[in-house]
């Protein structure tokens, strides 16, 4: 056996199709675009790129980008004082809080790998982050004035994703820890983008299939499986109590076809309608919460350290996306219920009552006129429901008290007072601006949108094309209550860019942003208004 190795920029690997009676089913999922990157990432494009073939080689394809980042962070705390849990919107230089600009700078190797078996029906693919985020600079060797380099890191490479996938004469299988995007990724976001910073992933076992023009997906999830422990050998771990493993089933249907046949249809004048839908659901019967909560020395297992937990969540979505020659309107809309029958964190402490939540989140997006053309526009908008208790709820901590009117993060139930969590929150590698949701906030949560924008291409030429884009993103608190200034509006923030990419794999982006504080983002208890913030970026990419 020979080994061939194939790559280039985008991963775009030609590949031997030849489809027989007894895999055609298989075979149509596969059919039905190219591969554009070695990884895959939700149930669109899981086998997509397992071609039947008759060569007895292997193939290797590879694919990836190094990325660096550096920004100027001016006045992101707003100049309007601490919460009154004594906390600021976003940090201040440790050397003078009265100082009003940070600095910070950061790296990552992503490579993307696929190997393909002779015959073609079968790959194992893996993605590695090498020096992921990491600050340029932060690791020095020795004192920092006398450091001539730096410091080698014990833990440098990260293994994201490592799965396998097969076709059968039903469909593909895929097993293994697997990227998990959904729809626009509001919810579900593998993190793929550029300028994404994390990511989700999931160790599950995976089945798609086609029948009657949709793709159907069934997959199980092993979401966590709590403390264990060595085997006698100290090979292999052992889960030493099932009972609190969290365990999740997601069932998808979808009409979807890829980016080469709608890049076809587009080409041909023709409108392309692609939608989908998925249920899934998660539990946990037991917890054993001295495996994540902080103290302040080691506790040690027992029996008395189980407890009960009765967690159900079950999230409902659905995407659409309707393409023409001249327009892209795509929607995504998701409901999540969930329940614990008991919340309580301490052993022997049992709570009488349990947490409920319903959250929903919405997002459309829109372009218009050619994409190919010197011109697009369009209005995106979205929305996450809120919670009435005091804070966003974006980020709160494990044990962290609860919030007081002001606050800008904080715990959204306060048992036996407020028994529920209501606010939406959006993956945050889905972005919509660049400092309050990105930065200040973390997320979209608890709050509505509108954000206008547009692009012009400077020049589309063989070395490479040149944009110039903006958008404008107003938005508005859902829950009154949640927000600092006790007022609904939020800010007005402009973000333009200026984005060269050449065909040799080379992108440079300057990226500019402004935050016009409103008042809900004022501090009345200290009588300060909110202030002004700017950020400036600038985006290296070399892509292989």
């Amino acid at each position: 056996m020979t080994g061939v190795l194939t790559g280039g920029r985008g991963g775009v690997v030609a590949r031997t199709a030849a489809c027989r009676g007894g895999v055609a089913a298989a075979c149509w999922i596969a059919a039905m675009t190219w591969a554009s990157t070695a990884h895959a990432t939700g149930f669109t494009d899981i086998g997509q790129d397992i071609r039947l073939h008759d060569d007895d080689e292997f193939s290797l394809e590879i694919d990836g980008y190094l990325r660096l980042r550096g920004e100027i962070l001016h006045n992101l705390d707003l100049d309007r004082g601490v919460s009154p849990s004594g906390e600021v919107l976003f940090p201040v230089p440790i050397d003078d809080p009265q100082a009003q600009t940070l600095y910070e700078t950061d790296m990552r190797l992503r490579t993307d790998l696929a190997i393909y078996a002779p015959g073609g029906t079968v790959a194992v693919k893996l993605r590695l982050d090498t020096l992921d985020n990491l600050a340029l600079g932060s690791t020095p060797d020795g004192a920092p004035s006398a450091s001539t380099t730096q410091r080698a890191l014990e833990n440098a490479i990260h293994v994201r994703r490592a799965y396998g996938e097969v076709l059968t004469p039903f469909g593909v299988l895929a097993a293994g820890r697997m990227g998990n995007t959904w729809g626009l990724g509001m919810l579900a976001n593998g993190g793929d983008c550029g300028d994404c910073d994390s990511g989700d992933a999931q160790d599950r076992i995976a089945f798609i299939s086609p029948i009657a023009g949709h793709l159907w997906a069934l997959s199980f999830d092993l979401t966590s499986s709590g403390p264990q422990i060595p085997r006698r050998s100290g090979f292999r771990p052992i889960d030493i109590t099932p009972v609190d493993d969290v365990r999740t089933v997601t069932f998808a249907m979808m009409n979807w076809l890829g980016e080469e046949p709608r890049l076809r249809r587009h080409r041909a004048g023709r409108t392309t309608f692609e939608y989908g839908a998925y249920v899934s659901h998660r539990w946990q019967d037991g917890d054993i919460p001295a495996t994540y909560v902080p103290t302040a020395t080691p506790v040690t297992l027992t029996p008395q350290q189980v407890m009960p937990r009765g967690f159900m969540a079950t999230a409902v979505d659905v995407w659409a996306r309707i393409q023409g020659p001249e327009f892209r309107i795509e929607f995504e809309a998701a409901y999540l219920h969930g329940s614990v029958d008991q919340p309580s964190l301490v052993p022997g402490a049992l709570l009488r009552d349990g947490v409920t939540s319903n959250q929903f989140g919405a997002v459309i997006e829109t372009d218009f006129l050619d994409p190919n053309g010197p011109f697009t526009f369009g209005l995106d908008a979205g929305l996450a429901s809120g919670d009435s208790a005091p804070g966003f709820g974006a980020y709160p901590r494990v044990g962290q008290a609860y919030g007081q009117p002001g606050d800008v993060d904080a715990p959204q139930a306060n048992i036996p007072y407020d028994n529920s969590i209501d606010n939406f929150r959006f993956h945050p590698d889905y972005r919509i601006d660049r400092i309050l949701f990105r930065e200040i906030i973390g997320t979209v949560t608890d709050a509505f949108y509108f954000r206008p924008h547009v692009r012009y291409r400077a020049f589309d030429e063989p070395f490479g094309r040149l944009e110039l884009s903006v958008f404008a993103v107003t938005s508005f608190a859902m829950e009154v209550a949640s927000t600092p200034g006790g007022d609904r509006p939020l800010g007005l923030e402009i973000d333009p860019s200026l984005y060269y990419q050449s065909r040799e794999g080379f992108a440079v982006a300057v990226d500019y942003a402004v935050l016009v504080p409103f008042s809900g983002l004022d501090n009345p208890a200290m009588s300060l208004r909110a202030q002004p913030a700017q950020l400036a970026r600038l985006r290296l990419m070399y892509a292989f």
